[in-house]
């Protein structure tokens, strides 16, 4: 039983090797999607990218336009709403996941770059075959879409691989959550990960709506590892998610927005990456562990600062201890000030110098 607490307390789940949960360093994934726009040259550098910023993993998505949608022009495949970035507006959907999608005969050759660079990569599948596709591939672990947390065909799929899952659970409520993670669970699947995710896809977020709180409620409530996927522009959020107890955060990634692509909006670039990770590591080494007292040699030393008992008059042997000729001062080389009142109304043992620390030897019993 007293494992299983301790199960629920720190949840952690194993990645390629690499431990992730409250206790070990943030998970710190960089999310390719579609900002290779294409090119499998730019899919290269931005994996280098990756590297160089100090990031721990990179992301892909496995799916095709055939595997996502339908070829069709009828109003409910047109992309709308007023809040979607301008890459997105007015195409069909089957037109953007062309657009958007990573050719499959790229990715285990990208595997291969990433792993080269001490990178860990994975990805989300979007249906059964991509689940195949990259069982061949053997990714270390997958990754679920907050849109596909109610597509329990996929969830089983991917559970029976039993490697650890990270799911994004987006704007599902809470007994669509349940449901993913009892899914999950029933299907052999015993590592796993929500992540809170914000998906105004805005680059000017509403900070007010970012409900950081909720990742500490998904680890405590389901005994799972948490952590944030990212979808605003801008590093300020996925800061402040660790901060709030997030072990893995997710954030997409550019090699330059000025170059368009369906995600450009809400991305980050290269020197944007690599200060998030920066920023992340320096927090964590302030988290530190807990501890009480001086830190290190300049704090013992200025302990002395303190206060202590000093006399502050010439005493003779057999005076009296007073408020007139003994004083709490700094620094603190005496007796201390809690012990004022024990001494106050005793004598002096011996001739005792104006400036001297007292010291028990000089009070009499």
């Amino acid at each position: 039983m007293k494992g299983r607490i301790n199960q629920i307390k720190n949840p952690e789940v194993a990645i390629d090797g690499r431990e992730v949960g409250l206790r070990h360093p943030a998970f710190i994934v960089a999310e390719l999607s579609g900002n290779h726009l294409g090119s499998y040259k730019t899919a290269v550098k931005l994996i280098k990218a990756t590297a160089k910023a100090g990031a721990d993993a990179v992301k892909l998505q496995t799916y095709t336009p055939d595997t996502m949608t339908l070829d069709s022009k009828k109003p409910w495949f047109i992309v709308g709403g007023k809040d979607n970035p301008g890459e997105w507006k007015g195409k069909t959907l089957y037109e953007l996941y062309k657009n958007a999608h990573t050719p499959w005969e790229w990715q285990p050759k990208l595997k291969k770059i990433a792993e080269g660079l001490g990178l860990i990569l994975f990805s989300t599948p979007f249906d059964e075959t991509a689940v195949d596709f990259l069982e061949k591939m053997n990714v270390p672990c997958y990754k679920i879409s907050s849109y596909e947390v109610t597509d329990i065909p996929l969830l089983e799929r991917v559970a029976r691989t039993r490697k650890p899952v990270i799911l994004s659970v987006g704007f599902a409520n809470l007994s669509e959550i349940k449901q993913a993670v009892e899914t999950l669970r029933k299907n052999g699947c015993s590592q796993i990960a929500l992540l809170h995710c914000a998906t105004a896809y805005s680059d000017t977020p509403d900070l007010g709506k970012m409900n950081l709180q909720t990742i500490k409620r998904l680890r405590t409530r389901f005994g799972v590892v948490s952590g944030f996927s990212d979808n605003n522009a801008g590093i300020e959020i996925p800061l402040y998610s660790v901060a709030m107890g997030a072990s893995i955060v997710e954030k997409h990634f550019i090699l330059d927005r000025d170059k368009g692509g369906p995600d450009a909006q809400f991305s980050i670039e290269p020197a944007e990456l690599a200060q998030l990770v920066k920023t992340i590591r320096n927090f964590e080494k302030t988290k530190g562990k807990v501890h009480y007292g001086p830190a290190d040699s300049k704090e013992r030393y200025n302990k002395r600062f303190r206060r202590s008992i000093f006399v502050v008059t010439d005493i003779k042997k057999g005076d009296v201890f007073t408020t007139d000729n003994i004083r709490v001062i700094r620094p603190a080389l005496g007796l201390s000030p809690s012990l004022l009142g024990e001494v106050i109304g005793k004598r002096a043992t011996q001739d005792i110098k104006k400036g001297t620390p007292l010291n028990s030897k000089m009070v009499s019993k």
